[in-house]
């Protein structure tokens, strides 16, 4: 399976009934991710942050860094095998509108030609769930009924507090 088939895929499992705002959303979140894999080149001292060597623009992901995030489990949960839509990535239907769409809408996303709606989000979740680590984020967007959140670089998502010891 190529890069562009595994993304089409988890789109597919991920958004295949929603919008297709929804899942140009949700490909420009799992680029973004492939992009945050991509390790920093060094900053020049001094230089204007348009200047060469001031990262106005990192490098694209490579074929490493797409996968990786294309199969991520944790950010896709319809990667894990145990997930009711996993088996639309093992074997989508044939002539299936829905996929026929999100094959357009990947192939767009790994050229360079979609836009990003999400505001550079690293973290989605469906509007009718709200996981732990969203409770005290705010949302960059919503669309089609997912979520969008940007974390920081080195951000990590909420955990519940260790419980406290309480003396008998």
């Amino acid at each position: 399976m190529d890069i562009a088939e595994a993304l089409s895929r988890t789109l597919l499992a991920e958004a295949g009934t929603r919008p297709v705002r929804a899942i140009e959303a949700l490909a420009a979140l799992a680029m973004n991710r492939a992009r945050a894999l991509m390790p920093r080149p060094e900053r020049i001292p001094g230089a204007a942050p348009f200047a060469r060597g001031g990262h106005a623009r990192l490098p694209e992901p490579g074929t490493r860094e797409l996968l990786a995030a294309f199969r991520d489990p944790f950010l896709f949960p319809s990667r894990n095998p145990r997930h009711p839509a996993h088996g639309l990535i093992l074997s989508p239907p044939p002539g299936d509108g829905a996929l026929a769409v999100c094959r357009r809408v990947a192939a767009r996303a790994l050229s360079g030609a979609l836009a990003d709606p999400t505001g550079s989000a690293t973290h989605w979740h469906p509007a009718d769930t709200l996981p732990a680590w969203a409770v005290a984020r705010e949302a960059s967007a919503e669309i089609g009924g997912l979520v969008f959140y940007r974390l920081e670089v080195g951000e990590r998502p909420a955990s519940p507090a260790a419980p406290a010891l309480v003396a008998a």
